[in-house]
């Protein structure tokens, strides 16, 4: 133990894949409920707990914020853009954030109403450890070592597959290039809290062997926290708790009983919200002239008995709200070419969730720049996700996309992103857009099945299709269970999990997992994803009756990109000074030019003829002379000893006097002159890479062999090095001691 000032610092650690997981206390952010510094590596985070001092008045819910803050100066790095700090979270610290409240929010006590608010902070990243993994497991002991109600600890590992073998915590350019499985689990010592997944086609087998390992890796977190729990000593603050007065409970739900049972038999969905509504409506004047000024107490109560009646009949009568049988999955229907100008459309219905998705396609200028502390710096391939507000018959005003919307975005995009081509095979730049226009239940899974169908629409040649499918899960006190295959709204509202799967006919691509309870066992995992793999199965049958594989053509309306390879020292010459090469090929044909580093140039245009116009001005650029060929070029500028000619762009020629015309014409400008256009023969190239010309056995010039020039004539002179390609036209000094 060491200390700072008067305050002692605690630590305990844990050897975790090799390397040393450090946790601290009592050195920063002291006035905090809970704070911890953790380390892995040089990736370090300061993650801190508050509690409000009071409960919050008029909420039904548990306040919990969590924040992921990334601080660029953890990387090195200078925020882009003309606002030089940071500003609202990007798409990688939302994700973050989720991470950490997910398997937290279960963890707090039933009716607890006081704000609290955890904060991960990066104070330092190696690029190797990822802050993310550690937040999680430094915010369940930020709260584990506070005053604050919290049944934890819980502790977060993440596993790869790297070369057929599962890592524990694969640095994150192993994740980004080498693994097939980026698994993340969250878990307390018996249960598993949380599970986000992306794979690329692993076997359902495979991921539970991964699960084992993280649990047990999980399991020496916790004895890590628990230690430095008991050396800090902080007893846990008694809190006030929302719970009913049971004499209004019995009240309202010996009225509000026989109602909400005639309303969840109404199998369609909008009827029976319709008619929950009306329940409050008839019950509350009778209780209200009793229990004054109590609205909403009895509408919490109704809630609360309308819950715990939807998992009766889950679990006693074996009937889910709109009378499906556990393992069924609603009326599914697949279309395509939806939309006429979209590059690919696809449209996605089961049973009341209905979801439009649309592929654009476009060029290497439309990657998404990536400005954030991870190793990534572009993103070629996106998927957004939208949900407005009349997808479930709501009224509010339109903002920005949430934390839930750009969470469920890319989960889609996760479950898709291992299916998309290589950059090398398919050249384009990939955007999804899933409008959610009608939801009841798992409209994720519905995303990544309609931007299946807009992809092999556009005409982009996925590895093969991706569906998804929610696993619900209802539970009692007696241990007794149902897994309902694809959760409408209200199972999802009122069960214990969200278990989301997507995947091929070979394996999974995707997982998340969300409880409401205190975890899942082994077993219940690995029947719902022997049960997700039946449902995900049908799904791709009904998707197949659609469209079974990727169109053979893009559509007219899409990009065309033309591949072309140049030597990389050539790039400079197609770019131009400036820019002025490039930006007059793109005037004058309208198409796009990307050219990457290795020599790669790409040529996008809706007008293939335009493409090809550009391709055969860039292969004129840098296409290379060569001895004994003719060109028709133009004749640039004259001397008195020839004339120079540009046979290729930005490549010119010296035709000497003497191979102009029969005989020694006495000057130059009696031949040819400037603007003329003339055919010529290479007749060598020099060791410098200039062009020497000649006329000589073509129409219109000598015949024979040259005659001898006078030793003066053949003196290069300062403009006869200037000639040739501009990256060489740079001859000797004039006071060089090699000058001739």
């Amino acid at each position: 133990m060491t200390s700072v000032g008067q305050t002692p610092v605690q630590r305990t650690e844990v050897d975790l894949a090799g390397r040393t997981l450090s946790l601290e206390t009592g050195w920063l952010a002291k006035q905090a409920n809970g704070s911890v510094v953790i380390r892995y590596g040089d990736t370090v985070v300061l993650v801190t707990a508050t509690m409000a001092e009071t409960p919050r008045e008029g909420i039904d819910f548990f306040p919990l914020t969590c924040d992921f803050e990334e601080k660029m100066y953890a990387a090195g790095k200078i925020p882009g853009g003309f606002f030089k700090r940071e500003g609202r979270p990007g798409e990688r610290a939302v994700l973050s954030s989720r991470l950490m409240d997910r398997p937290l929010r279960p963890l707090f006590p039933k009716g607890f109403r006081n704000d609290v608010q955890v904060i991960a902070t990066v104070l330092s990243t190696d690029q190797e450890n990822d802050p993310s993994v550690l937040a999680v497991n430094g915010a369940s002991a930020a709260l584990t070592i506070s005053n604050i109600p919290f049944d934890g600890p819980i502790g977060a590992v993440r596993v790869g597959l790297v070369n057929g073998e599962l890592v524990v915590n694969p640095t994150m350019k192993q994740t980004d290039e080498e693994s097939d499985l980026d698994f993340i689990v969250a878990a307390s010592e018996d249960a598993i809290i949380m599970v986000e997944a992306g794979a690329n086609e692993v076997a359902e087998e495979r991921m539970l062997e991964a699960l084992d390992l993280a649990h047990r890796e999980i399991r020496r977190i916790l004895g890590a926290q628990r230690e430095l729990a008991s050396r800090v000593g902080n007893a846990k603050v008694s809190v006030q708790l929302a719970t009913p007065d049971p004499e209004l409970d019995t009240a309202v739900r010996g009225r509000a009983l026989p109602l909400i049972r005639a309303a969840l038999s109404q199998p369609e969905k909008l009827m029976r919200e319709d008619a929950l509504r009306r329940v409050a409506e008839q019950v509350a004047p009778a209780i209200l002239e009793q229990y004054p000024e109590r609205a909403k107490e009895i509408e919490e109560i109704i809630a609360s008995a309308t819950k715990e009646e939807v998992r009766r009949m889950i679990l006693d009568d074996g009937r889910r709200p709109d009378g499906r049988g556990a393992r069924d999955i609603r009326p599914l229907t697949a279309t395509v070419g939806v939309l006429p100008r979209a590059h690919g459309s696809g449209l996605f219905s089961r049973g009341q969730t209905q979801v439009l998705s649309i592929a654009t396609l476009g060029t290497g200028e439309d990657e998404q720049i990536i400005d954030d502390i991870s190793l990534r710096q572009n993103k070629r391939f996106m998927h957004h996700y939208s949900f407005p507000p009349f997808s479930v018959g709501e009224v509010r005003p339109l903002r920005g996309p949430g934390r839930r919307e750009i969470g469920h975005g890319l989960l889609a995009e996760r479950a898709l992103e291992r299916m998309i081509p290589d950059q090398t095979a398919f050249p384009y730049t990939i955007r999804l857009v899933s409008e959610i226009l009608e939801s009841n239940g798992s409209t994720s899974m519905g995303a990544v099945c309609g931007s299946t169908l807009a992809l092999m629409d556009a005409g982009v040649p996925i590895k093969a299709p991706v569906g998804g499918i929610s696993i619900g899960l209802v539970s009692s006190q007696q241990g007794r269970t149902a897994l309902l295959t694809d959760i409408q709204g209200i199972e999802d509202a009122m069960g214990d999990m969200d278990f989301k799967v997507a995947g091929t006919r070979a394996g999974v691509t995707a997982v998340q997992l969300d409880v409401k309870n205190k975890g899942l066992s082994r077993d219940v995992v690995s029947q719902t994803f022997q049960q997700a793999r039946e449902a995900r199965l049908t799904i791709l049958d009904a998707m197949a009756r659609a469209i079974a594989a990727p169109r053979g053509e893009l559509s007219r309306f899409a990009p065309r990109i033309i591949t072309i390879e140049i030597n990389p020292e050539k790039i400079r010459e197609v770019i131009g000074p400036g820019g002025k090469v490039i930006n007059k090929i793109t005037a004058e044909t309208g198409v796009k030019i990307d050219i990457e580093q290795d020599g790669r140039v790409l040529i996008a245009s809706v007008d293939e003829e335009a493409a090809r116009k550009a391709r055969e001005m860039i292969e004129a650029i840098v296409r290379e002379a060569k001895v004994g060929e003719t060109y028709t070029g133009r004749v640039t500028r004259l001397m008195n000893f020839g004339a120079f000619v540009e046979v290729l762009p930005g490549k010119e020629g010296l035709v000497h006097i003497s191979e102009l015309a029969e005989g020694r014409p006495e000057r130059v400008e009696d031949v040819v002159k400037v603007g003329d256009e003339l055919t010529v023969r290479v007749k060598e190239i020099d060791h410098q890479g200039r062009l020497n010309l000649t006329r000589r056995g073509l129409p219109g010039g000598p015949t024979g062999e040259a005659a001898p020039v006078p030793s003066g004539d053949r003196r290069p002179r300062r403009d006869d090095r200037r000639f040739g390609d501009r990256h060489r036209r740079r001859g000797p000094r004039p006071d060089s001691p090699n000058q001739p």
